[in-house]
């Protein structure tokens, strides 16, 4: 318990840093593009906002398709909302500028719309992104379908129903309205310098402790999650401090945000990585697993044939392939003098001797009880049999007292050999014919190497 508590503060304590850290950076950046560009194009707000709402929708797809892939991360639909309705609310605001390719018509701007549209998509984040982190608690609870239907459901009606009062009251209605910013003057009224910025504010402080307290910050997902709760508290207090649209806390927060919102999609991006190279790792595994004997870790009897199969495909004189049977021998009397667990110790004693006996390019397998295979590629019959001679007389030689009981008496081996010259040869003839070797060198003493004829 003492360890998780630690593990937990020291997240906590790494995350912070990290904060301050890429803030500090931002900052600098942003201080150092003030001092190269003395003053701002009213083309820089709506191109900001063009590519901050590409950067939402993408979040927002991403989102979905991790949804798809995994049902059970009910809380993924949840940003994917959040991050689709802002992606709307942008469109939003960018009808604000009907001219905004137009640099002379500037003067038509409704800064009071592009406010209203800002409000809304805070609004509408944070109570989502509030909603991921309860749903998150129950990653673990299976839901039943209707339920499953309802929380998505809600999430769309809300979704809409945020968009739909944003477009209402963007001078879409002569009923309903809010006064956020004096279009002529450009300044910010008392409503939002007051009221609505700060309530943001402290919602989007208690967004950022729902999630960090939920999450614990535990994987590099959540850390983006996190981290996106700050910059937004950090943008809506940069307004805070600014008077008026137009204005550098204008451009500082819409700026800061679009790049704080790429830094995201790039930590989104490598958790996609992350587990692409996960899941490889273990398809390999499991791959391997099923191309090897459990118990030796040589390659089993269906990868050697396969193998053995595509090498003699190009057989020929000039690319001989050899294969040698081996089989122990008297391996019976190991099992019944010393039981099976001993005899398994010997097997896998064997099996390390003839990986270490065999090039890379060469194939080791077990193929029966204690019967191995080798397949030697570009080796000619005398060669193969130097290899099998070398095997034997090393297995034979070998002291068993040094072998950290793994041989509990001296070990034989007797092998056959054969090699194909050329295609027409089938994978089973090739084997068949080595293990017709192997036996005749039982039957002529055991302990020995035999060519087949």
């Amino acid at each position: 318990m003492l360890a998780n508590r630690c593990s937990l503060k020291s997240r906590y304590i790494a995350f912070c840093l990290g904060c301050i850290v890429v803030i500090g950076i931002l900052q600098t950046l942003y201080l150092k593009v003030v001092e190269w560009v003395p003053s701002f194009s009213p083309l820089l707000f709506p191109t900001l906002t063009i590519f901050l709402l590409v950067f939402h929708l993408f979040i927002a797809c991403f989102m979905a398709m991790k949804y798809w892939c995994d049902r059970k991360r009910l809380y993924l639909v949840a940003f994917a909302f959040a991050f689709a309705g802002s992606a709307l609310l942008m469109v939003g605001t960018l009808s604000s500028f009907p001219a905004w390719l137009d640099l002379y018509q500037f003067n038509v701007v409704n800064y009071n719309d592009a406010m209203i549209y800002y409000m809304f998509r805070h609004l509408l984040m944070a109570v989502l992104i509030i909603v991921a982190a309860i749903l998150y608690t129950t990653r673990n609870y299976p839901l039943s379908r209707l339920a499953h239907i309802a929380i998505v459901s809600g999430e769309f009606l809300f979704t809409a129903c945020a968009v739909g009062l944003a477009w209402i009251y963007s001078s879409h209605s002569p009923l309903l309205s809010i006064d956020l910013v004096d279009n002529e003057t450009r300044q910010f009224m008392v409503l939002w310098s007051h009221f609505i910025n700060i309530a943001l504010i402290a919602l989007w402080v208690v967004t950022l402790a729902a999630l960090m307290f939920i999450t614990r910050v535990r994987n590099l997902f959540w850390v983006g999650g996190n981290f996106l709760c700050v910059c937004y508290i950090v943008t809506l207090s940069m307004l805070l401090v600014g008077g008026h649209a137009e204005g550098i806390s204008w451009y500082r927060a819409r700026l800061f945000e679009t790049v704080a919102t790429l830094l995201i999609i790039f930590v989104l991006l490598y958790d996609v990585f992350r587990l692409y190279r996960d899941s490889h790792v273990k398809y390999q595994q499991s791959y391997q697993n099923s191309i090897r004997d459990p118990l030796t870790r040589l390659y089993n009897r269906s990868y050697f044939y396969e193998s053995l199969k595509q090498a003699l495909d190009i057989a020929k004189p000039s690319r001989p392939v050899s294969v040698i049977v081996s089989d122990l021998d008297r391996f019976k009397r190991i099992n019944d003098t010393y039981g099976h667990l001993q005899g398994d110790k010997v097997l896998q004693f064997v099996a390390n001797l003839l990986m270490d006996s065999v090039r890379p390019q060469d194939i080791a397998a077990r193929i029966g009880g204690e019967e191995f295979v080798l397949m030697l590629a570009n080796t000619p019959s005398d060669a193969a049999y130097q290899v099998a001679e070398r095997i034997r007389l090393k297995l034979s030689s070998f002291d068993h007292t040094s072998s950290g009981g793994q041989l509990p008496e001296p070990i034989t081996i007797s092998m056959g050999v054969f090699t194909a010259t050329s295609s027409s040869v089938s994978a089973e003839e090739c084997v068949e014919s080595a293990d017709k070797a192997m036996y005749e060198a039982k039957e002529t003493g055991r302990n020995r190497v035999v060519v087949f004829k």
